[in-house]
């Protein structure tokens, strides 16, 4: 942990507890404006199609843009220090949102949210500094922290954007989420000490013709990782489009209903994310893999029983159990990935990973809404279980050697 040798102890905690409030509040605001957007464009044309479209394009527009440069912006990060791109993510949020607050044109606001993804993006410099200045063996729980204050976020923003739309225009959400990301810029600018870049260290045998870059995707288990995280992603994500329908005509229950089970998928993440991390955190690599082996035949087993119950109480008590479940996935699978390289490119493949992260989610949810249309509601738990089922394969075929090289050459 080369660059935290100045920041012990209980500050180092202190920082982590600002980082999880900082994500907390960014994300929460973005979140305020999430559920409502096809609310807005419905009130801004009068084309069936063009409405279909843009409800569509809001969504994937900032992940598309995210995909696209998170990892130019880490590299940037390890070689100007990722408190920096933190700064600069948090601006673009403000900037994008305020823009977003005076568009009246639905090309403007599309066009606004994919440059909120591109010069956003702030989850993977927020992590890339949490790893700078927390010790390998915390990493799981790290990467938990942070994960749950995204979702708490996302939790609370829904509500408060709600209220907010009882009672004044979707104007004041945007202005009121760009407000709070300029003081998120502010606080991190302020109070987060800098941290300089790790330099690079050469490789004991390197190869002339090959690049530095090259070489650790060569070598490492860096890929195969960031295909099992993004297999399971994609099985999450699923879902996603068919999930209220899916509910309120298998089960015939309210809307109401339908918030709750979606909620407790959140909730069981949160609970248990960081009590997953700590098993997890003096595991070798090899025995971390095993486990998840047996995590995702828990996902499997919870996903195929949600598909074939007609009860809503089990189809709820389901939902948190695999919301329990995720949080022994990606958190533990993103320390991995991290402790694949030195402290060097820590903003690279952590941009790599949360590019990753958008393509599968992008994908599951165009997936899973085209199964759905062309197939029918009724068979999508079985399209997640056959994910899961290939997440489960790819496990059994990863080799956990040349990651475990790696995290014994950090320690």
């Amino acid at each position: 942990m080369p660059n935290a040798g100045a920041i012990q102890g209980s500050s180092v905690r202190v920082l982590i507890y600002l980082l999880f409030a900082i994500q907390l509040v960014s994300m929460g605001a973005m979140e305020m404006s999430g559920p409502f957007w096809p609310v807005h464009l419905r009130g801004l044309t009068d084309s069936a199609g063009f409405f279909s479209f843009a409800s569509i394009a809001v969504y994937v527009g900032p992940m598309l843009g995210i995909m696209l440069t998170s990892a130019f912006w880490g590299r940037i990060g390890d070689r100007y220090g990722h408190k920096l791109m933190m700064i600069r993510a948090l601006a673009g949020l403000s900037l994008t949102q305020l823009g977003l607050a005076f568009a009246s044109d639905i090309w403007v606001i599309l066009v606004l949210r994919f440059l909120q993804g591109v010069f956003a993006g702030y989850i993977a410099p927020a992590q890339a500094y949490g790893v700078s200045i927390e010790a390998p063996t915390r990493r799981a729980r790290l990467f938990a922290i942070l994960q749950i204050s995204t979702n708490v976020g996302s939790l609370l923003g829904a509500v408060v954007g709600g209220l907010i739309l009882d009672y004044a225009t979707f104007f004041w959400i945007n202005l009121i989420a760009s407000a709070l990301c300029a003081v998120c810029t502010v606080i991190a600018a302020v109070n987060l000490p800098d941290v300089p870049p790790v330099k690079k260290t050469a490789p004991a045998h390197p190869d002339p013709s090959t690049p530095q870059r090259t070489q650790a995707w060569r070598h490492s288990a860096l890929l195969p990782l960031l295909l099992v995280m993004g297999i399971l992603l994609l099985a999450r994500m699923l879902p996603q489009t068919a999930f209220p329908l899916y509910v309120s005509s298998i089960f015939d229950v309210s809307n109401s209903v339908v918030g709750l089970c979606y909620g407790l998928l959140a909730l069981g993440f949160i609970l248990c994310a960081t009590t997953w991390s700590r098993y997890f955190e003096h595991r070798t690599p090899q025995q971390s893999l095993q486990r998840i082996r047996y995590v995702v035949i828990g996902c499997i087993a919870l996903t195929a029983l949600a598909g074939v119950t007609h009860h809503a109480g089990v189809f709820i008590v389901v939902y948190f159990l695999w919301g329990v479940l995720l949080g022994a996935t990606t958190p533990v699978l993103m320390a991995l990935i991290s402790k694949t390289v030195d402290g060097s490119q820590q903003g690279y493949v952590l941009g790599i990973a949360q590019g990753t992260a958008q393509f599968a989610s992008i994908s599951g949810i165009c997936t899973g809404g085209l199964l759905s249309q062309v197939y029918g509601l009724q068979y999508t738990y079985l399209y997640v279980c056959l994910a899961y089922g290939v997440a489960w394969v790819a496990l059994v075929l990863l080799r956990p050697g040349p990651l475990a090289a790696g995290v014994k050459t950090q320690q």
